[in-house]
């Protein structure tokens, strides 16, 4: 089994490159895959977190202990699926009104 140190140093620097990303660049599709690789930096650190509960002592065969956090971990990607689906609506949107995905130009969802 991993150590959860190393494991929580992945998902932190999953996270520090995914929020690098989402400050540093301009273009929507490449904000959008930084949000994602966020969220799977937190998806990361949740599964490490269930393997290291469900190590400690206790029953071994309890199931809530063991996989909670699996469960957690699907409801994250089910809100990721469904924000990248509304990000991408929006990414399409606003190219075809200005024929770009510059983030600096979608200054109009402000209002």
């Amino acid at each position: 089994m991993l150590e959860p140190k190393i494991v929580f140093a992945l998902a932190a620097v999953l996270f520090s490159v995914g929020l690098y990303g989402v400050l540093s660049r301009g273009n929507l599709v490449l904000l959008l895959m930084s949000l994602e690789l966020m969220l799977n930096a937190a998806n990361v650190a949740l599964v490490g977190v269930a393997r290291y509960w469900a190590g400690m002592g206790g029953a071994a065969d309890d199931f809530s202990r063991a996989h909670s956090g699996q469960f957690f971990t699907l409801m994250v990607m089910a809100v990721a699926a469904a924000e990248v689906g509304v990000g991408l609506a929006i990414i399409v949107a606003v190219f075809r009104r200005k024929h770009t995905s510059a983030a600096d130009l979608a200054t109009e969802l402000k209002h």
